[in-house]
């Protein structure tokens, strides 16, 4: 079965004024669709269809690129529009709460060492928030459609919340400013949706 591209669980314009609606229409319109299209053109005939895009990548061949950038590209914005909200923003409570105050110290720190993860991403990436089994937490980058779920590369962990840095992400709105963009990201995190996702992965 091909893999499909998920509907958006909110409207274009939702998520305004931190993320604009030009720049969900294209980046969930054209740069997601792509990825989706290319990714199943590229497993089409071969012994990775029908296998889910979470095995793939633990499983990737990284030499393939085809299925490296496109099957990243649609791992990485399925989480992406999933981990966002109109009614986001604020801080996690519960389990998710508790582990991200005992890995970094505080909310605060987290925000600041994920922030600067974004912000250090060298050209087009990724910054993650990763599980790890028992339920550690890890914040990490990595560069074009790569994730923690391919081997060897960022955190080694299940990803639970990921925040695109490609320029294609902010540019429209936030021009070379990228960490005006990162602060409004925060803005727009579901937090009950990246906690359900720790529960999950623990």
């Amino acid at each position: 079965m091909a893999f499909e591209q998920p509907k958006l669980k909110y409207a274009f314009d939702a998520l305004e004024p931190n993320i604009d609606k030009e720049t969900m229409e294209i980046h969930y319109g054209k740069h997601h669709a792509g990825y989706t299209k290319k990714l199943n053109a590229a497993v089409e005939g071969t012994d990775l269809e029908g296998k889910t895009i979470e095995n793939i990548l633990m499983n990737l061949d990284k030499s393939n690129s085809a299925v490296r950038n496109n099957g990243g590209g649609f791992f990485n914005h399925n989480l992406f529009w999933e981990v966002m909200s109109p009614d986001g923003g604020g801080k996690p409570s519960g389990e998710l709460g508790k582990a991200i105050e005992d890995a970094f110290g505080s909310f605060d720190a987290f925000k600041e060492e994920f922030a600067k993860a974004a912000a250090g991403q060298f050209g087009s990436g990724w910054a993650w928030l990763c599980v790890h089994e028992g339920g550690k937490l890890e914040i990490c980058s990595t560069p074009n459609q790569d994730n923690p779920l391919m081997p060897g590369i960022g955190c080694g962990g299940t990803p639970i919340l990921g925040l695109d840095v490609w320029e294609h992400a902010y540019y429209l709105k936030y021009q070379n400013k990228r960490p005006e963009y990162i602060d409004s990201f925060f803005n727009v995190i579901d937090w009950e949706e990246v906690a359900s996702k720790y529960a999950k992965e623990k």
